[in-house]
């Protein structure tokens, strides 16, 4: 007993131990979570607000931007320019005072922008002012000229000066009014590099953040020493944090429309995580002491509930000789004493228990002999079937014998392992139907007569047996019986015009026939799933006393049990009768096996 007491200590220093490891889990995967999400709030705070200062960057760069092309629109737009290069368009001599006079207009463009010179080119490509003999085409790359030229006007920045790399060049072609807006010439500025570092106008963030300005060949405009030689990596990139000289930063950029150029802001990944340290010094300080205090906790808890269960088992084990004894001892702990009453009164129930069914396993022994022994073999009616008929055949009787045969046939079909032959082929129902209408043709005579249609082709199709034998003893007993003189019975069986991978099974007779009160009845039965569908055809058509037969419910409803999968809002036995002109019958059922296995699967479930 010791050693099973020190076993339980064991199993509850392990589930101690077990609750202690579940806890540093706990506090490790909350301790991460909140670092995680921490972080990820900074990061996103951080990147916010980058987005915010590059947005107010481009902003004053488009302002910028947009300063010098409304002063060189003013300027190609000056009347005195417009008649000066038309005369030059129109062959006419240009003289130096006329050259000269353009200094004014280079002049209002420089005193309102941080243009630092004007040049002003003509058709050919020779410079108008200032007055030297210097080409367009040595200044820039003719594709620039070919941009100008296919932008009509509009201001293009060409980027880094080639002569200067302290500027900036800028182009656009002049376009002559009274020339229904012709090329005349072209206006190229110059700005200083100078003029677009314009970090020192934007917001201060307490951090140093790094301001890049790239023209559309990633040649630098504006950039900090730090990240000259990654400002082509750094305009090809989609993620948001690179890495320059080993250090990590934020990146937020923003390309500007009308120049072509990018804006890069770059902010540094170590000044948004200096206070993350803290935090995970603080998580780590707090998740021990809760630790500890768990652990402390759990042991004092632990002992408050084990030993009192310590003792109960002691109690428990105290039973011998398979009798329960109860447990008389109390407990300070309310739940410990419900604990010891509901297991006295388990105690009594049991010992109560073992006596009933004690009692009840002798009458059901009792029972079961008695069921088995007024069990019936089947094989004994076969046999019996069987002595008959070569008794028949010895005194010649070759009707009653053939009727003796089609019973034996009939008797095994019917009563045959259901869990075997729940399902057969169409052919095997046929055969079946064929059999019974031979033996109710003794009882009627040359008054029945019927006709099976069906063709070979679809004598491979399952069925459930017996769906169609209730439909043709329904119609011999309220269609033949219901008759004076001969009547017909028709099973035919042919492709359904509903849905061409069906068939259409359809038993027919040329009996009396329902009215339409008889009629309503039934189909309300068979909605109903039960009631007195065949009852009230028999009330209307036949001698009352008349056997029922299986009811019309209940082949409707093992055709939804068995066939769940039909298509359709109402699919099922399809009844159509008038009075004199008889009744028919009919149903669908699926032709392919799959509908089959379907219909079997679901006729399993239902416990078919």
């Amino acid at each position: 007993m010791w050693q099973k007491v020190v076993n339980w200590n064991t199993l509850r220093n392990q589930m101690l131990a077990g609750f202690i490891a579940v806890m540093i889990i706990v506090l490790v995967c909350a301790g991460a979570i909140t670092f995680n999400s921490v972080s990820t709030l900074l990061n996103t705070k951080a990147e916010t607000q980058m987005k915010q200062i590059a947005s107010q960057a481009n902003g004053r760069l488009e302002a910028l931007i947009t300063q010098i092309d409304t002063l060189t629109l003013q300027a190609i737009n000056d009347v005195y320019l417009q008649q000066l290069f038309l005369s030059s368009v129109q062959g006419k001599d240009v003289t130096f005072t006329d050259r000269q006079s353009l200094l004014k207009i280079a002049n209002q463009i420089q005193a309102y922008s941080g243009v630092s010179s004007v040049e002003l080119y003509t058709t050919d490509f020779a410079r108008m002012f200032p007055l030297d003999e210097q080409r367009l085409t040595n200044r820039v790359e003719s594709s620039w000229i070919e941009q100008a030229d296919k932008d009509k006007g509009k201001l293009v920045w060409i980027g880094n000066d080639p002569k200067d790399p302290q500027s900036v060049l800028a182009i656009r072609r002049i376009n002559l009014i009274d020339r229904w807006f012709s090329n005349g010439g072209y206006l190229m500025v110059s700005v200083k590099r100078s003029y677009f570092d314009f970090q020192s106008e934007l917001p201060d963030t307490g951090h140093r953040e790094l301001m890049l300005l790239a023209d559309s060949s990633a040649k630098p405009i504006v950039s900090d020493g730090e990240a000259l030689e990654n400002i082509s990596g750094l305009m090809h990139t989609d993620a948001q944090q690179v890495t320059l000289d080993q250090k990590r930063y934020i990146l937020v950029k923003q390309f500007s429309e009308q120049t072509g150029w990018t804006l890069m802001i770059l902010y540094p990944v170590s000044d948004i995580t200096d206070g993350i340290s803290v935090l995970r010094w603080a998580i780590i300080v707090s998740g021990a002491i809760g630790l500890v205090l768990f652990i402390i906790l759990s042991f004092f808890l632990s002992s408050m509930i084990t030993r009192p269960i310590l003792r109960l088992m002691r109690a428990m084990r105290n039973t011998r000789q398979g009798v329960l004894t109860p447990n008389l001892t109390h407990s300070y702990t309310t739940e410990l004493n419900d604990l010891n009453m509901t297991y006295n009164q388990m105690v009594d129930n049991i010992n109560r228990l073992i006596k009933l069914v004690y009692e009840k396993e002798v009458i059901q022994s009792r029972t079961e002999l008695q069921a088995l022994q007024a069990q019936i073999d089947p094989h004994f009616l076969y046999n019996t079937l069987e002595a008959l008929y070569w008794s028949l055949q010895e005194k010649d009787e070759e009707e009653l014998a053939d009727l003796v045969v089609a019973m034996s046939d009939l008797f095994r079909y019917v009563i045959g392992n259901p869990n075997k032959d729940e399902w057969v082929t169409m052919g095997d129902e046929l055969e079946h139907i064929k059999r019974y209408l031979s033996i109710m043709s003794v009882r009627f005579g040359s008054r029945l007569v019927w006709k099976i249609d069906s063709e070979d082709a679809y004598s491979h199709v399952h069925i459930p047996k017996l769906l169609i034998q209730p439909l043709v003893e329904n119609a011999i007993l309220h269609g033949l019986e219901g008759k004076i003189g001969a009547g017909l019975i028709t099973i035919r069986v042919e492709p359904s015009p509903m849905d061409t991978a069906e068939l259409r099974v359809t038993v027919s007779d040329d009996g009396p026939g329902m009215n339409e009160q008889t009629l309503q009845a039934i189909h309300e039965a068979m909605e109903q799933d039960g009631g007195a569908g065949p009852a009230a055809r028999t009330s209307a058509s036949a001698p009352t006393g008349k056997g029922k037969g299986m009811a019309i419910s209940n082949v409707q409803r093992r055709i939804q049990l068995y066939y769940p999968a039909l298509s359709g809002s109402y699919r099922g036995l399809s009844i159509i009768s008038a009075l004199g002109q008889g009744t028919s019958v009919s149903f669908d059922i699926p032709i392919q096996a799959d509908a089959f296995e379907a219909s079997f699967a679901g006729d399993k479930r239902i416990g078919g």
